[in-house]
């Protein structure tokens, strides 16, 4: 029996306090860069789970909940999962819903890429980095980020 894809995943926007992005280069087709990305393991693994997991999984970084901090933002996106990838689903499934977080790390904290997954990694301004994204929702996740991270650190 084939072991589907769950049709559940997250997406981990990485930055900088400056609000560079790490985006990374996925193995394949040249060209598809993205922020961290990946499914659910098992229906019942919490999200939070799976994002610092494929966080680890795809650049070594290693949530710790004191300097490396995983933020929820509470938001989901809906999307037709691209028909090159479908065969990794049930038959019959065709959208997907991703979970969207986001983690601040140091500028230089070593990042491990995944050779299966990733071939490179660049660091790059919010607009660059969303630019750079083929997925419409990475790259909107890029463009909230600011928004998103006034909502934890209010100016007073």
């Amino acid at each position: 029996m084939q072991a589907y894809k769950i049709p559940e995943s997250v997406l981990v926007v990485i930055h900088t306090s400056d609000l560079d992005v790490l985006v990374i280069e996925r193995a394949g087709p040249p060209g598809l860069w993205q922020s961290v990305t990946g499914s659910l393991d098992r229906l019942d693994e919490p999200l939070s789970e799976t994002a610092a997991r494929e966080l680890f999984e795809e650049t070594g970084i290693l949530v710790d909940g004191e300097q490396i901090i995983l933020r929820d933002w509470q938001l989901s996106n809906i999307y037709e999962i691209y028909p090159v990838w479908r065969h990794r689903y049930a038959p019959g499934v065709t959208r997907n819903t991703e979970h969207v977080f986001s983690v601040c790390v140091p500028r230089d904290i070593p990042i491990t890429l995944s050779p299966r997954e990733h071939v490179a990694c660049a660091w790059l301004p919010c607009l660059e980095a969303a630019d750079r994204c083929f997925s419409s929702s990475n790259a909107e996740a890029i463009l909230q980020l600011s928004h998103q991270l006034a909502r934890w650190y209010p100016v007073k």
